[in-house]
C-alpha cells in the first residue's frame, strides 16, 4: 500500500506570537511544516505573551536575526532554507528586512512563493520605495488574504483579483467563541468575582502605547456618568494618560496588567461595550475576541478588523480617529439602549462563529493544495 506524500511547506515570520503558534500547530497536522522565526521575542511584549512552541506539530527554527525594529530583524540565514526542498514557500512578513531578503532571492532565482501578512496600509504608489515594494510583491503565486484591507493592500502592490485567496483571520479556538449571550445574572456573577462594582462597564484591551488611542478614551470618559467603569487591560497607565485622569478627576478608571486569556475572557464577559480608539492597527485581534464574547464594538476607521467585521448600527460603530466627542456619544448611545446593545452582541456572536484557528488552517491548507475557489472577502 502506498503512503501519500505530505506537502512540504516552509513559512517565514517574525516572532512566535500566540495566534501564529496555534495556527502553525493546526496547519502542521495537515502537512510537513517548517516555520522560520526571525527572533524569539520582541522588545515591546511581556515574556508571558509568547506562544509555547514545545511539542507542536511543526518544526520551529529561530534565525537569531539582528534586531532592526522591536519585532523584526535582519538575517541572511533565511536563504539557506529558501533554497531547500519545499513544495510551498509562504512569506508571512514580506516587509521586514528578512522578509525582503527572502523576496529578493525568490524573485531573482525564480523560486515560486506565496505571500501572507497581517494586513497593511497601502502607500501613495509614488516614489522609489513604493515601486520597490511593488517589484517585490507583484509576482507571488497567490496571496493569502484574511481581510478586505489586506486584499486591497496586495492589489495595490501587483496582485490581481484572481490571485487572492481568502481565509478567516483569527486568534480564537472554538471553545473561546461563546454560543450565546450571558444572562444578566451570569454577568453580575463575573463582575463580583473580578471585584467590579460599577453599574456599567466599558472595556478596552491592548498595550498602553500612543497608537491605541487610550488618551482619546480618557477624554471620552469626561462626559460619561461617574458610575460607568472604564477598564483597560494590558498594562499600567502611562504618564500622559495618568495626567488626564488626575487633571479631570476621573473616577472608576482602571488599568489592568496583561493577563492570560482565561482571565481576560472574564473581563470581556463583565463588560457592556468594547472600545478600541486606535490610530492604526493592521488588524487588531481583540476585535475578534470582543465579538466572540458577546460585546458590541466601537473602533476607528484605522482598525482593519473593524472595517472588515463591524457594520455601523448593526454590530457596532466605526468612527473617525481622535474624535473623543463622537466616541463618547456612541458609548452613551449603547449604554442607554439595552435592546440595541444586546442585538448588536447577538449579531457579533453569529458573525464570528467561522473565525477560529482550525478553520483558518483548513482554508489555508486547501489553498496550498489548489482545492478552493478564488474569492475576495468573506464567504
Amino acid at each position: 500500500m502506498s503512503v501519500e506524500k505530505k506537502l512540504k511547506v516552509l513559512i517565514t515570520t517574525n516572532i512566535p506570537s500566540p495566534y501564529m503558534v496555534d495556527y502553525l500547530d493546526c496547519l502542521g497536522k495537515k502537512c510537513e511544516l517548517t516555520a522560520l522565526f526571525e527572533m524569539n521575542s520582541a522588545t515591546d511584549r511581556e515574556k508571558q505573551w509568547y506562544g509555547e512552541i514545545q511539542n507542536k506539530s511543526f518544526r520551529a527554527i529561530f534565525l537569531n536575526a539582528k534586531r532592526i525594529t522591536p519585532d523584526s530583524g535582519l538575517s541572511f540565514r533565511i536563504l539557506k532554507y529558501i533554497k531547500g526542498d519545499f513544495d510551498r514557500i509562504i512569506i508571512a512578513d514580506p516587509t521586514t528586512p528578512t522578509g525582503i531578503i527572502a523576496l529578493l532571492y525568490c524573485r531573482f532565482k525564480k523560486i515560486p512563493f506565496i505571500l501572507q501578512s497581517e494586513g497593511g496600509f497601502r502607500g501613495s504608489g509614488k516614489g522609489l520605495k513604493e515601486k520597490f515594494k511593488k517589484f517585490l510583491m507583484e509576482k507571488a503565486d497567490f496571496y493569502l488574504s484574511g481581510m478586505q484591507g489586506e486584499a486591497d493592500y496586495f492589489l495595490s502592490y501587483g496582485a490581481t483579483e484572481e490571485d487572492l485567496r481568502w481565509y478567516p483571520f483569527t486568534s480564537l479556538k472554538p471553545e473561546q467563541i461563546d454560543g450565546k449571550l450571558l444572562t444578566d445574572e451570569e454577568k453580575m456573577s463575573v463582575r463580583e468575582e473580578l471585584g467590579i462594582k460599577e453599574k456599567q462597564v466599558v472595556i478596552s484591551v491592548g498595550r498602553p502605547i500612543p497608537c491605541k488611542g487610550f488618551d482619546i478614551l480618557m477624554q471620552a470618559k469626561i462626559g460619561l456618568l461617574e458610575d460607568v467603569g472604564v477598564y483597560i487591560v494590558g498594562g499600567e497607565a502611562p504618564a500622559d494618560i495618568a495626567a488626564i485622569v488626575e487633571e479631570h478627576g476621573l473616577q472608576n478608571v482602571h488599568f489592568i496588567p496583561h493577563c492570560e486569556f482565561a482571565t481576560l475572557k472574564k473581563y470581556y464577559h463583565a463588560a457592556d461595550v468594547f472600545v478600541l480608539p486606535t490610530r492604526g492597527d493592521t488588524w487588531a485581534l481583540v476585535i475578534n475576541e470582543a465579538m466572540a464574547s458577546g460585546l458590541p464594538v466601537i473602533t476607528t476607521e484605522r482598525c482593519v478588523a473593524g472595517t472588515q467585521l463591524i457594520e455601523n448600527d448593526v454590530n457596532g460603530y466605526i468612527i473617525p480617529v481622535d474624535q473623543a466627542e463622537i466616541l463618547r456619544d456612541k458609548i452613551n448611545l449603547l449604554l442607554n439602549d439595552e435592546e440595541k446593545r444586546k442585538q448588536m452582541a447577538k449579531n457579533n456572536l453569529k458573525k464570528i462563529q467561522p473565525y477560529y484557528i482550525e478553520n483558518m488552517a483548513d482554508y489555508i491548507f486547501l489553498h496550498l493544495c489548489g482545492e478552493t475557489k478564488t474569492t475576495r472577502g468573506a464567504e
